[in-house]
């Protein structure tokens, strides 16, 4: 059992440079020892989860298994929150102020693929943690449980608290969290995601909404009586031309994406139903607003021109990501004290056949060592983690977990993360955001700097609205 030294008690007194420094090496030898004696713990959490692969708000068995480590750990747990089966939340310690870190563990259907540097995929298997929400939520319990210890042992008033949020892809599990008012009293919430560099850059996202459009027709015969029959899948072939010509005509950092869910069985059976998901995404809420209703008007179009009907029904919907610099800056920090990650032997032959897959990587292989320079970006992704920063101050890094050059959602991004690349980024991970929370119980001064930060970012009349209204959790959208 790793026990915290004197020197790590005495974090959170004042001291002199010299002293701070040795302070944090201290700090970091030991909290970088604690999480490693649990390395084969959490690369077990996230090998058994990346096999599981389960799809949004259908993790009963990953939520379980991160619920079971918390509470064997002392961890409180209060399971099923928000109206979500598979929501949770876990706490440890008393007083003092709130820290949330975050977990993921949902998986991206449609996709599989072996631990393999080639293109395996898996028999039988319709979903694949492509995205590295295994890892994400191995490492996102390994800190809250290092951070536990650091509490227990030095005696800091404070309590950290673990959400476990599903459904990140594509189902806003947080922004049903965040609705409910779980975020009320947290003073700052961390997260963290899978990558293929080490970054704590200040990154925004774009904000999104997506709906299923769904048009209905009339069947018939398609060669005996055409004329009787109205086809849904004409209704949304129509609604598809119809958008891709208006790409021309929306903002430059738009973006719009689709798949067509249902389209009919038979080519001789006019389709009486058929559904169309779409995704619409840009840096600002209003204008995520703007381009929607221009969506549902072609819908309607769509729909009338065919001779068809169309409902749709919102899925989900994000806030972009609210950047707090102060946070950032430390978590940046905090990240390069901890370091990159090294490859063993086998580990690099691994990653020269994932990389050998590459056209044109943006990453060089060998960056995965590196941290990547601090900046302020836009990201072109999209997270319910924006919703969670407009309701506290909220600050993240990614780690290169997996092979550099990686896209998230690929078959390459999947292979890293059922093996031991994937799993030394969670370690590298779990030690940035424990040194991440000790600082933040430990310094007031960043946390009020932090507070003014999200105050002045939000502006003084802000009030909170979800781009997916006020639905309810869509518990069965993967289904």
């Amino acid at each position: 059992m790793i026990r915290f030294s004197l020197a790590l008690a005495l974090a959170a007194l004042p001291a002199s440079a010299h002293a701070q420094q040795n302070q944090q090496e201290g700090t970091m030898a030991e909290i970088s020892a604690l999480i490693d004696a649990r390395s084969d713990k959490a690369a077990k959490n996230a090998r058994q989860m990346w096999e599981w692969a389960e799809v949004g708000y259908q993790e009963q068995k990953s939520s379980g298994l991160l619920q079971s480590e918390l509470k064997a750990n002392g961890f409180t747990i209060t399971p099923g929150v928000a109206e979500i089966p598979t929501a949770f939340m876990a706490e440890y310690g008393k007083g003092g102020p709130v820290i949330a870190i975050l977990a993921e563990y949902d998986a991206l259907p449609g996709i599989n693929q072996d631990a393999m540097p080639t293109r395996s995929p898996v028999a039988g298997k319709t979903a694949a943690h492509a995205c590295g929400h295994n890892l994400f939520g191995a490492g996102s319990v390994e800190a809250a449980i290092a951070v536990s210890k650091w509490l227990k042992q030095t005696g800091t008033p404070g309590r950290v608290r673990l959400y476990g949020t599903p459904a990140e892809e594509g189902g806003s599990g947080k922004v049903y969290m965040v609705r409910t008012g779980l975020f009320d009293d947290v003073d700052i919430a961390l997260h963290w995601h899978a990558d293929d560099e080490n970054s704590a850059a200040a990154r925004t996202t774009l904000a999104n909404r997506s709906a299923k459009f769904r048009f209905r027709g009339v069947s018939a015969h398609a060669a005996g009586a055409p004329e009787k029959a109205r086809s849904a899948l004409d209704g949304v072939e129509s609604f598809n031309m119809m958008i891709n010509m208006m790409r021309e005509h929306v903002p430059q950092q738009s973006r719009i994406h689709y798949v067509i869910t249902e389209g009919g069985t038979a080519p001789n059976v006019v389709p009486d139903f058929a559904e169309v998901f779409y995704y619409v995404r840009h840096p600002d809420p209003a204008e995520v607003d703007a381009i929607w209703a221009r969506l549902e008007d072609a819908a309607r179009g769509a729909a009338l021109g065919t001779g068809t009907k169309v409902d749709w029904e919102v899925i989900h919907g994000n806030n972009p990501l609210l950047v707090n610099e102060p946070l950032a800056k430390m978590m940046d920090a905090k990240l390069r004290q901890v370091g990159g990650i090294s490859y063993t032997p086998e580990e690099q032959k691994f990653a020269e056949g994932i990389y050998a897959s590459f056209d044109k990587p943006a990453n060089k292989l060998g960056s995965q060592e590196e941290v990547q320079p601090y900046d302020v970006t836009l990201g072109y992704g999209s997270t319910d983690v924006g919703d969670v920063s407009y309701a506290t101050p909220t600050v993240g890094l990614r780690t290169a977990t997996w092979v550099p050059g990686t896209s998230a959602h690929s078959w390459q991004s999947s292979a890293a993360s059922g093996m031991s690349i994937g799993f030394k980024g969670v370690q590298v991970a779990a030690k940035t955001l424990t040194l991440a929370a000790i600082e933040l119980y430990t310094n007031p001064e960043l946390r009020a700097e932090a507070k003014a930060e999200f105050d002045k970012a939000r502006g003084p009349d802000y009030k909170y609205k979800s781009l997916l209204g006020d639905r309810d959790p869509p518990l069965d959208y993967r289904k």
